[in-house]
C-alpha cells in the first residue's frame, strides 16, 4: 500500500510550522525580515523569534542554540482526527509525549504530541494554531504578493537521512505521508543523489522529502513558496545584493514545477524560495521517478559583488 493502512486513523493536513535553532538571532532576524520577506511575530523573547508567513501568529520559529531543524509541527483538521492519529501511532509503537502547556504557549497551539525523528529532530502533531487579531495583519515589507500557504502549510523542509530505507519506511507506513515521487541522478561518475517526497492530504506536492548524504546537519533545506512569480526574481536580487551566498541560481525542478532558488541561511544550510508549485490530486496522481534534478538552471552562482 502506498500510505499507511486505513484504520480509523486521522490524516496529518499539512506542515504546519517549522522550528530552527539558530545561532545568530540578530542575523536572522534580518535575513527574515529584509530578504525573505517574512514579518515578525507577537511571541518572539529574548531567545526566540516568532515568524510570521500569513494569519497565523507564528509559522517559523527561531530558538537560540545550534544551527538546525529542530522540529515539524504537523496539523491535523480537529481534535477528533488527532486523537485518532495519535492512537494510530501508539498502535505502531511510537512513543508520544503530550505537551505541556508552556510548549504549547510557545508554539501557539492548543493541542499537541510529539515524538522522535529517526534522523535527530522532532514531530509535533497539533490542533488548534493561534491565529493574529485582524488589526495585526500579515504585511511584508518587501514582498509585492504575499506566501502560498494557507491549507498546504508553510512550505516544505528535506532533512538529511542516515538511512534512506528506515527514513522512508517511517514517514510513509508509520507517519502516513504519502509517497509523491523520486529523484534519482547520478550528479557525479558512480554518485547518485536519490531523493524521496512525501506529501500531507491536502496536496503541497511536498511537506518533506529525504535523502542520503554526507551532512553534518540534520537539516538539508527548507523552501518557503510565494504568489508572485516577480518575487523570486525580486528575492533574488536581494541576496545578491546583500552578499548571501547564491547555493543554486534560478532554475526549475521536473517534479514539483517549482521555479526557485536556493541561498545560504546565517545557519549554513539553504533556503529555497519558489513559486508555481503544483498541488497533488491523490485520486488523479501518477507516482514517478525522474532522473534530473532540475530541468534547467539550479546551478552554482558565481556572483561578483560590487
Amino acid at each position: 500500500m502506498n500510505n499507511f493502512e486505513e484504520l480509523a486513523m486521522g490524516k496529518i493536513s499539512n506542515l504546519g510550522y517549522v522550528v530552527l535553532g539558530v545561532s545568530h538571532l540578530d542575523k536572522w532576524e534580518t535575513f527574515a525580515v529584509d530578504i525573505l520577506g517574512l514579518q515578525l511575530g507577537a511571541v518572539s523573547t529574548e531567545n526566540t523569534i516568532s515568524l510570521r508567513m500569513d494569519e497565523f501568529e507564528q509559522r517559523i520559529q527561531l530558538i537560540e542554540g545550534d544551527d538546525d531543524l529542530v522540529a515539524t509541527g504537523w496539523e491535523l483538521d480537529t481534535h477528533s482526527e488527532l486523537d485518532s492519529y495519535v492512537a494510530g501511532l501508539e498502535s505502531k509503537g511510537v512513543k508520544l509525549v503530550e505537551a505541556d502547556n508552556s510548549l504549547l504557549a510557545t508554539r501557539c497551539v492548543e493541542r499537541m504530541y510529539y515524538c522522535d525523528d529517526p534522523n535527530g529532530f522532532k514531530h509535533e502533531f497539533y490542533t488548534g494554531s493561534k491565529r493574529a487579531p485582524v488589526s495585526n495583519s500579515f504585511r511584508s515589507t518587501v514582498l509585492k504578493k504575499g506566501f502560498n500557504t494557507g491549507r498546504l502549510g508553510v512550505g516544505h523542509v528535506l532533512p538529511v537521512a542516515k538511512s534512506g530505507p528506515e527514513t522512508i519506511d517511517f514517514y510513509n507506513r508509520v507517519l502516513g505521508l504519502s509517497i509523491s515521487d523520486y529523484i534519482r541522478e547520478e550528479i557525479a561518475p558512480g554518485i547518485v543523489a536519490d531523493a524521496t517526497f512525501f506529501h500531507a492530504s491536502t496536496g503541497r506536492h511536498h511537506s518533506i522529502a529525504t535523502a542520503e548524504m554526507p551532512s553534518e546537519k540534520i537539516m538539508h533545506h527548507m523552501m518557503i513558496q510565494v504568489d508572485d512569480m516577480d518575487d523570486v526574481g525580486l528575492a533574488f536580487e536581494r541576496c545578491v545584493d546583500a552578499g548571501y551566498p547564491i547555493l543554486m541560481g534560478l532554475g526549475h525542478h521536473p517534479n514539483d514545477k517549482m521555479f526557485s532558488f536556493y541561498v545560504e541561511t546565517p545557519s549554513g544550510w539553504a533556503m529555497e524560495f519558489g513559486w508555481g508549485g503544483i498541488v497533488i490530486d491523490d485520486d488523479n496522481w501518477e507516482i514517478k521517478s525522474y532522473s534530473q534534478l532540475s530541468d534547467w538552471g539550479h546551478k552554482p552562482a558565481v556572483i561578483e559583488q560590487a
